[in-house]
């Protein structure tokens, strides 16, 4: 995983219409490149870049409260979107994989989006055509192992995640 940024950096982001607004304490986890149809129909574009973020460093500014809203994904158990209840804009998901500890912001609604470019590039066996990966980046077919992905970094932030308290 590249070295992004400082821990004490804080990241802004929000919808289309400004009515939700949040906050990142902190650089993501990893993020993603997620080429899978899934990705690619909910974003509307070529794929998603997702960031996993801990619960306790993704917060809301402003007035705005995006509406949670169960939606179907690959997996049997889906996922909860958080949209703006007015744009209804995709800001950030809890995968039925990593429940409410670890959210995937769409980084895509951050102030600055290419701040954080993938660290991965995953289910490439769906991707355009037309898509060049970038050399130098780890890039799978399907899902990925975290152990060859994940920095020693990101699973200490992981672990802690899941226990309730970020590092």
């Amino acid at each position: 995983m590249q070295d992004k940024c400082r821990e004490e950096e804080v990241y802004t982001g929000g919808c289309a219409c400004g009515h939700v607004r949040y906050r990142m304490e902190r650089e993501p986890i990893v993020v993603h490149g997620c080429h899978c149809r899934y990705c690619q129909r909910m974003s509307g574009s070529a794929f998603g870049i997702n960031g996993m973020i801990e619960a306790d460093r993704l917060s809301l500014i402003g007035e705005g409260v995006p509406d949670s809203i169960q939606t179907p994904s690959a997996l049997p158990a889906g996922q909860v979107i958080h949209r703006c209840p007015r744009c209804f804009v995709a800001l950030w998901s809890h995968h039925s994989l990593l429940g409410p500890a670890v959210p995937i912001v769409y980084l895509g609604t951050l102030d600055e989006p290419s701040r954080f470019p993938p660290d991965v590039h995953c289910f490439t066996a769906t991707k355009y055509d037309w898509i060049e990966l970038p050399a130098g980046v780890p890039a799978f077919e399907g899902d990925y192992d975290s152990s060859i992905v994940w920095s020693k970094e990101a699973r200490e932030r992981l672990e802690a995640a899941f226990e309730g308290g970020s590092q």
